[in-house]
């Protein structure tokens, strides 16, 4: 009987597993590979976007990469030069230059090493699924979108090349899975271009690509206290965003793979990164959704390896094979990125029998961050939407569960409540109104024996009606508290501003 040994997830991370295992091995760099080169039209598209030299975003996804693979908390993803970070600092650019850019870049990274000493990653916790299912919704949408440019208003030959390119991507893991199915795709398109000698675009028109290594650089601005506020404000936005974005496809990534994943380590990671990118000159950034696709789900990458060759790589196509890559055809990294963003797309969430099960609130708060992120191109407004639209409809909904009943008259001058539910400022406004201020006799029991206080709001509530009974010549008495509402309401009864 053969034996079939089982690689447990988490081993499957280990880079020392890796280098003893000729196969994995060879999966890592080649998914290395096939990242750099989809990297490079990237880098250069986004540092349009910041205005700024394509070198800036090019060495900036060297750098990221490189860096985020020895000291970032989630392997096999990819950091590098970003669309959300080029549209943070742009207006830095345009209105001060490349100096004062890469000095929020810097200070960027000193608050997200500060954001992830202080425990910002647990916030994670408070992002719920269907805030997950439309960042990764609204993701596969906006990396669709982008392809659009290249696919209006080329040669008609650019159609057919992204439909072989698609095709080889799909059916080829049919058949083998040694080499990656996007990087087979890439070269076959590449050479019949250079062949056939087709008039195609490339990625040479995307823009220059460098020629020299990146270098050491401390930029060139007054290190005063006005510079400070000129840079915080974006530097501290850009570590904000750099950060959600990362920790959200962190956690994209330990589901893939079934892992976990150190964020409070990612988050300083990325801060550490961003640093380094900084004072080589580079743009900055994060975590890079679509390419970890690649990576991790397309080429089945695990560890750290793969992102570390990444930025190798890239670093050795754009400086010392820069003529061959310039006759890359975009068609073939339209395609490789048009089926990350089929696989990236969680079709399941739309299906009508998914729809049909799914509340209401759920569907809301999922259409609210596709809608954001797809409208504003900003994956991070669309997560602060979604999660703000999901603790509203929660805070509704919870609202709705509390109730205050009838339960006994002892005598005739007795009169006991029961209140139950949970009590926070959303479910406790109205709870002032449920009572019969008027027709109730002298003695009012509130028995809170199924309910708890939340906050100050529920106390003043309480407090304002124990005032109204007592207005009418009547005494109201709370009983039933649990310890942990009892010790809020008697530390904040009786001293709240308007409970009366």
């Amino acid at each position: 009987m053969s034996s079939t040994t089982v690689v447990s997830p988490q081993r499957e991370q280990s880079v020392i597993a890796a280098l003893r295992s000729p196969r994995r091995l060879r999966t890592e760099v080649l998914a290395g590979l096939v990242v750099a080169l989809a990297l490079i039209p990237e880098a250069i598209s986004f540092s349009i976007i910041a205005g700024v030299d394509p070198r800036v975003g090019l060495f900036a996804s060297f750098t990221m990469a490189v860096t985020i693979a020895i000291v970032g908390g989630r392997p096999a993803m990819i950091s590098a030069a970003t669309g959300a970070v080029a549209l943070v600092v742009a207006p830095l650019v345009a209105s001060h230059g490349l100096d004062y850019l890469i000095a929020a870049v810097i200070l960027a990274g000193i608050f997200q090493m500060l954001l992830g000493g202080l425990g910002v990653a647990k916030l994670m916790r408070f992002i719920p699924r269907s805030v997950m299912v439309g960042f990764v919704n609204a993701l596969a949408i906006l990396i669709f979108s982008a392809q659009l440019p290249h696919l209006l208003g080329v040669p008609w030959l650019v159609y057919p090349m992204v439909a072989i390119g698609i095709a080889i991507i799909v059916l080829m893991p049919r058949l083998t899975t040694v080499i990656p199915a996007p990087l087979v795709a890439i070269v076959l398109l590449t050479a019949v271009t250079i062949a056939a000698s087709l008039s195609v675009p490339n990625v040479g028109d995307e823009g220059e690509l460098p020629d020299s290594l990146p270098a050491w650089l401390i930029p060139d601005i007054p290190f005063t206290w006005d510079t400070l506020t000129i840079i915080a404000p974006y530097a501290f936005t850009m570590a904000l965003v750099g950060l959600l974005e990362s920790l959200m496809t962190a956690k994209l990534v330990d589901d893939i793979t079934d892992t976990h994943s150190d964020k409070s380590r990612e988050a300083v990671g990325q801060g550490v990164a961003n640093i380094v990118t900084g004072f080589f000159g580079g743009m900055g950034g994060c975590a890079m959704i679509g390419q970890t696709m690649i990576n991790v789900k397309s080429s089945g990458a695990r560890t750290r390896i793969s992102t570390f060759l990444a930025g190798v790589f890239l670093l050795i196509l754009v400086v010392g094979l820069g003529d061959v890559v310039a006759l890359i055809p975009m068609a073939a990294l339209v395609a490789v990125m048009i089926m990350v963003s089929v696989a990236t797309f969680d079709w399941h969430s739309i299906n009508p029998k998914t729809l049909r099960r799914m509340p209401k609130s759920e569907i809301t708060v999922m259409l609210a961050t596709v809608v954001v992120t797809v409208v504003t191109h900003n994956l991070a407004y669309g997560v602060i939407v979604g999660v703000i639209t999901a603790m509203v409809l929660f805070a509704r909904r919870v609202a709705h569960l509390t109730e205050v009943v009838d339960v006994a008259h002892p005598d005739e001058d007795t009169r006991v409540y029961a209140v139950r539910g949970e009590l926070f400022f959303a479910s406790s406004n109205d709870l002032v109104y449920q009572f019969d201020y008027v027709g109730d006799p002298r003695n009012v029991v509130i028995d809170m024996s199924d309910s708890h206080i939340w906050d100050a709001s529920t106390v003043a509530t309480l407090d304002a009606i124990t005032t109204k009974y007592a207005a009418k010549g009547k005494t109201a008495t709370i009983v039933g508290l649990n310890d942990s509402s009892a010790e809020r309401h008697e530390r904040l009864s009786g001293h709240l501003a308007g409970a009366h």
